[in-house]
């Protein structure tokens, strides 16, 4: 065998180690399509997920609020020495929420108001607030809680279900 099939025979067996510059280029498009769609859901999980936070600290209000109408006839001022939300026993902060206050008693009516941080917390919720509203039926006599947002800026998406805005 001479010299120049030995070099023909060494070129036909040498394969195609690595990647192309174009193959290189297709991998960083499609993870960069990815991630144009991934992050957008992540973050809006995120926003849900801290939300979620708010309405598990207001239904942890709603029973001690509860037996104090049922002892006091009337909702708790949330000023008064042991009508505030922590001498019933209720945690009035969370991670993402910055207060936990009584808001609008009028007898036996009146709102639980979680507001949430202006930092460490999705821009979307930010400063924004949910709360639930107790009302009781003239009639029946029976109460219910309503969760509600009244800020403009909160998107319903956000929302955990049974909450809306209004």
């Amino acid at each position: 065998m001479s010299e120049v099939d030995i070099m023909k025979d060494i070129q036909m067996n040498h394969g195609q180690k690595g990647f192309t510059l174009i193959e290189l280029m297709i991998v960083v498009a499609i993870i960069g399509i990815l991630a144009a769609i991934a992050i957008p859901q992540y973050q809006d999980y995120i926003a849900r997920s801290q939300a979620a936070e708010a309405v598990n600290l207001l239904g942890g209000a709603k029973t001690p609020i509860e037996e104090y109408i049922l002892v006091n006839g009337a909702f708790p001022d949330g000023t008064t020495s042991g009508q505030q939300l922590s001498d019933l026993g209720v945690r009035d902060s969370g991670t993402y929420v910055d207060t936990l206050a009584i808001a609008n008693p009028s007898n036996e009516d009146g709102d639980i108001v979680a507001t949430f941080k202006t930092s460490d917390v999705a821009s979307a919720l930010s400063g924004n607030t949910i709360r639930l509203k107790r009302t009781v039926d003239a009639t029946t006599g029976e109460s219910t809680w309503q969760c509600i947002t009244t800020d403009s800026d909160m998107e319903q998406k956000y929302l955990p279900s049974g909450c809306t805005k209004s």
